[in-house]
């Protein structure tokens, strides 16, 4: 990989911002943002802002992402679910460290865009399928890990179920950062700080 410096000014910018693992930092600057935006937006890629993808979509700011990943504490046993896959570039970071990671994206243009991405990145832990993430993905369920890419009023039951025990779910929850932890007979979650991600969309898109 080429040295980017613009690359290398978002991880500084991300540690002094209060990302502290190494691992999602190695992570962010070895699945670069650029690749996963249209070479027109190649230039601002690694600043802290939404970007745009196909189908009306967007990518989160960088220190959003960062934010989601840190604090599923990912290792290298981790099975993961993503709720809304998008551009694919966070289940590639996840991928860096998680074992494997799931992703369901309601758009299937961004399914094929993602898994082309992924694949000229070498990232081949990662699946993703078109479908409606409201129900997650029953059939590799339970996922050590889940984390939803877009924001929700309350985490759908039936996400919540594929939660294992002794798992983490983070997500945007009635416009605030909240973190789920599941233990075998009882669940706790923690709110954090205000912080925004588009709502989820019902249903899986038939056109796009």
């Amino acid at each position: 990989m080429s040295f980017d410096p613009r690359l290398i000014d978002m991880v500084m910018r991300l540690r002094s911002r209060g990302i502290s693992d190494a691992n999602v930092l190695r992570a962010m600057e070895e699945v670069p943002r650029k690749r996963f935006v249209a070479l027109a937006l190649h230039e601002r890629a690694y600043e802290e802002i939404t970007l745009p993808i196909a189908c009306g979509q967007t990518v989160s700011p960088p220190l959003t992402a960062a934010l989601l990943v840190q604090m599923l504490a990912l290792t290298d046993r981790s099975k993961v679910l993503e709720v809304g896959g998008g551009s694919g570039w966070m289940s590639g970071v996840m991928a860096r460290r998680a074992r494997r990671v799931y992703a369901v994206e309601r758009y299937a243009g961004l399914v094929e865009a993602a898994e082309a991405t992924l694949a000229e990145l070498g990232l081949r832990n990662v699946e993703i399928r078109h479908g409606d993430g409201r129900y997650g993905w029953p059939g590799q369920a339970p996922f050590d890990r889940i984390v939803l890419g877009c924001a929700v009023r309350a985490v759908p039951g039936k996400v919540m179920d594929q939660l294992a025990p002794n798992g983490r779910l983070v997500a945007v929850v009635d416009g605030r950062l909240t973190l789920i932890e599941k233990a075998r007979k009882h669940t706790t979650e923690t709110e954090f700080m205000p912080l925004d991600l588009p709502m989820i969309e019902a249903g899986k898109s038939k056109t796009l």
